[in-house]
């Protein structure tokens, strides 16, 4: 069985999208979307700097666009399907549930909002790998559990000033790693980003999903459209529940697992939480062929 999976913010790094523009078709997708969107997501994925693409507003769009472009070039159809965070709408896309150009139009939105809302209060992100009471230790530092990853991964967000607690007062035999994001995503934080992303999606009705789609509220699969765009708003201000999607995957009975591009953290989670799944992250187009002969066992 193959799952597709979509990364969340913070994949991207400087020039990821300029081996793919050699793809037929690849940079006047990217060109259309840019449109909708707003922004030449041609030129931030190519030329622009760590700190240009930090920026929430263009982040989002441009990896949901990666994503999206990546999954096309790749031409192979899942058994199941999830996303990471602002993931979930590639997903969504590849589900059936959203086009293209509704899920990028309401990541504008919610980029904007999120990146409005973080904007309020100095927050941030960081890491947490290993460590022993590492929950009781982030609610002492008034920190949320914003993303629980799985394989001895946890990120913790919340104000500047409490993620420096935690540096100062780190959980036993933790390992922090700050996040390049620009603010406490998927905490108490975002509720203005919420209310926002609610309003722009007044009228819009999703598609049933077509293909098994894992929600990140609590790796669920969700098989409405409302449901699906209810999990879409909230999620924005609840945690992202990725260790709960993986074990979703084992008990789907998953055997690989491609990473849409920018691949690298979700197959990297992988293959330490789901031992014998073929995971394959699409960084260059160098790496379609693995993915398409991973696709090619897995739905056999």
């Amino acid at each position: 069985m193959l799952v597709i999976v979509a990364p969340g913010q913070g994949a991207q790094t400087p020039g990821f999208l300029t081996p793919w523009l050699e793809i037929p078709g690849f940079r006047d997708r990217l060109s259309a979307w840019s449109d909708i969107v707003g922004l030449d997501l041609v030129a931030y994925g190519t030329t622009a700097g760590a700190d240009e693409i930090k920026d929430t507003a263009v982040a989002q769009p441009l990896l949901v666009a990666a994503s999206l472009a990546a999954y096309e070039a790749l031409g192979a159809t899942p058994d199941l399907v999830a996303g990471h965070s602002v993931g979930e709408f590639a997903a969504a896309t590849i589900a059936g549930s959203l086009t293209a150009e509704q899920a990028l139009t309401l990541i504008r939105e919610r980029a904007q909002a999120m990146a409005e809302a973080a904007a309020v209060t100095e927050t941030g992100m960081t890491a947490v790998l290993g460590g022993v009471d590492v929950l009781e230790s982030l609610d002492k530092h008034g920190l949320t559990p914003a993303n629980i990853n799985g394989a001895g991964q946890i990120v913790a967000g919340g104000t500047l000033e409490q993620i420096e607690a935690l540096r100062a007062e780190p959980p036993a035999k933790a390992r922090l790693i700050p996040l390049k994001v620009a603010g406490a995503f998927h905490t108490e934080h975002m509720a203005p980003a919420v209310d926002r992303l609610r309003a722009a999606t007044e009228g819009l009705t999703p598609a049933d999903p077509a293909v098994r789609l894992l929600s990140n509220a609590d790796g669920a699969l969700v098989t409405s459209g409302a449901d699906l765009l209810d999990r879409l708003i909230a999620q924005v201000g609840r945690p992202v529940r990725w260790d709960l999607c993986m074990a979703a995957m084992t008990e789907q009975g998953v055997t690989a697992m491609i990473e849409l591009l920018p691949g690298g953290t979700l197959a990297g989670l992988a293959k330490r939480a789901l031992p014998g799944v073929r995971a394959v992250p699409l960084k260059t187009p160098d790496d379609l062929e693995a993915a398409r002969s991973a696709a090619k066992e897995a739905l056999k």
